[in-house]
């Protein structure tokens, strides 16, 4: 598959990753916040202000994805397609040329510039923003991640004038192009650099836009209106999304059903038995690129060095995965068999070591055994997650069958949302395992094992490092073709098979569906409904 997002001078093509897939609370209104002809979607409150480099998770990722644009989009398969871009040019896949189309504005009419992108992303390395790891390829970027107190720009960024700026990076990188429609790659307006009170209601260039901070109710909703300044490929064609943050899915679904939600992108466990039925044709169960998991910090007792391992060897097989995707998920899970998406172009379901996966008892209280030869085991094991995401069922399978297999308490630890969970994983005050997971932002492999678990990376929830694995990572990306590049992920994947920094669970389907009162429906790849195609 060819792609039009860039003029290659290089001597080389970039492949297309392709994809295998088949392509708060209720309200009495829907349209009482927004208008009739207002999108009402399901979404979460975002754990932090809306500002590109610092979102990391999936409630606020889907808003700043729709009140910014990028230099590039991705589509609904996951294919690359310009944006703000005018071209991307390289003769070596390390020196970037970047071209800006020309009369682009923010939704103030302030004109979008090239400096625009430039202070953004310095800015995000500067305030060691949550999504900074995915400047760490540009020239000048801190060692470990970390900017000393003289740290102002990365060295690798040159404004050249007001439609075009260049990237040097430390190494080759083939597929750096493709990376660039995710959220960390925005522009920012001049109003948030050095602004903290900015995201709170950010002027954005994207389709939409947030008005007012007024528009935005806390753990209630938030109003996305139509930005009139916005000519690019992603034109709104509704009036507006209305986001309903949900403390719990069954009410989200429940309101689907009553026609008091016109978008959902999450079914409760409970309908997955139901819903195909219920929508009909409206359902929507297809895959995604879509990770779960959950870690195990080694800070915790008894998670450290060869007993550390050994213990999560025998968590990882104590747990009956396909028991558990076969009763509470009922077809929308499938086990998984790395740490990747079978959906992304690369996907191999024989890493070495992915045996650990195998659902064993035996052998999982062999490996505890081992462990307590150590140190003697004390205490209980508990998962944290968050009550707001419909994942209660789950755990509670997954715990029984720790417990039941090696003989230990193991319970749930649930957090009221999904906000409270993140904070406390992000200032590392959590004293159990979380889950985790992986929403992709790009279309490729290396998306789903650099930032969740290269030494300092802004998504590496349990502070793993292992020098092989970094190498592995910085090899990968510096090879001539993404093909290369994939062979090495899957050394790296070993890596991980060996250290186990999260325990690999399943891979998700998006299961969602609309309600008789919108048309033009469609999920991407990354299982994120394309709101602005959607009409009422």
């Amino acid at each position: 598959m060819k792609r039009s997002f860039v003029r290659l001078a290089a001597p080389f093509a970039v492949a297309a990753l392709a994809l295998t897939a088949c392509s708060g609370g209720g309200t009495d209104d829907a349209g009482s916040a927004g208008g009739s002809n207002y999108v009402v979607a399901n979404n979460t409150e975002p754990q932090n202000p809306l500002i590109p480099t610092n979102t990391n998770e999936v409630g606020g990722g889907k808003i700043v994805d729709l009140i910014f644009a990028g230099l590039v989009y991705y589509d609904a398969e996951g294919a690359v397609h310009n944006d703000l871009a005018e071209s991307i040019e390289t003769e070596d896949s390390q020196n970037y040329t970047v071209k800006i189309k020309e009369g682009e504005t923010f939704s103030d009419g302030t004109p979008v510039t090239a400096a625009n992108f430039v202070e953004a992303w310095n800015q995000g390395v500067r305030e060691a923003h949550l999504s900074s790891y995915f400047f760490e390829p540009i020239k000048g970027y801190p060692e470990g991640g970390e900017p000393g107190p003289d740290f102002q720009a990365l060295e690798g960024l040159k404004v050249v004038d007001d439609t075009t700026f260049t990237i040097e990076l430390s190494q080759p990188e083939a597929d750096f192009p493709l990376r660039l429609g995710y959220s960390a790659f925005y522009p920012l307006h001049p109003e948030g650099i050095d602004n903290p009170e900015y995201g709170n209601a950010p002027i954005g260039n994207g389709p939409y836009m947030l008005e007012s901070a007024d528009d935005w109710k806390h753990n209630e909703s938030m109003i996305l209106k139509v930005n009139p300044e916005y000519d690019g490929p992603r034109k709104a064609q509704n009036e507006g999304i209305d986001f309903k943050f949900y403390a719990q899915q069954d009410a989200a679904y429940n309101d689907l059903l009553a026609g008091n939600l016109d978008v959902l992108d999450a079914v409760p466990d409970s309908a997955f038995s139901t819903f195909e039925t219920e929508l009909g044709d409206r359902a929507v169960n297809q895959p995604s690129a879509i990770f779960q998991s959950f870690t195990i910090p080694a800070r915790l007792p008894h998670f450290e060095g060869e007993e550390g391992i050994l213990r999560k060897q025998a968590i990882s097989h104590a747990i009956n995965r396909e028991e558990i995707t076969d009763t509470i998920f009922q077809g929308t899970r499938t086990p998984a068999s790395d740490f990747t998406s079978p959906v992304i172009d690369g996907f191999d379901k024989n890493v070495a070591g992915n045996e650990v996966l195998q659902y064993d008892p035996e052998k999982a209280k062999e490996l505890w055994a081992k462990a307590d030869a150590i140190s003697a085991w004390e205490g209980e094991f508990k998962l944290a997650y968050n009550a707001d995401g419909g994942h209660q069922a789950w755990v509670d399978a997954t715990v029984n069958s720790i417990k039941n297999t090696l003989g230990i308490e193991a319970v749930g630890d649930p957090y009221p949302d999904f906000k409270s969970l993140r904070d406390e994983i992000t200032n590392r005050n959590i004293q159990s395992a979380f889950r985790t997971g992986w929403q992709a932002d790009y279309p490729g492999l290396g998306n789903f094992l650099a930032p969740l678990y290269a030494t300092g990376a802004g998504s590496n929830d349990g502070d793993y490092s292992n020098p092989a694995f970094d190498k592995l990572l910085k090899d990968a990306a510096g090879a001539q073709s993404v093909e290369e590049s994939n062979k090495i992920y899957l050394d790296a994947q070993a890596v991980l098979f060996e250290d186990l920094p999260a325990i690999p669970l399943w891979y998700s389907n998006v299961t969602g569906g609309s309600a008789d009162t919108v048309d033009n429906v469609e999920f991407g790849w990354n299982s994120v409904p394309l709101y602005y195609e959607i009409t009422k």
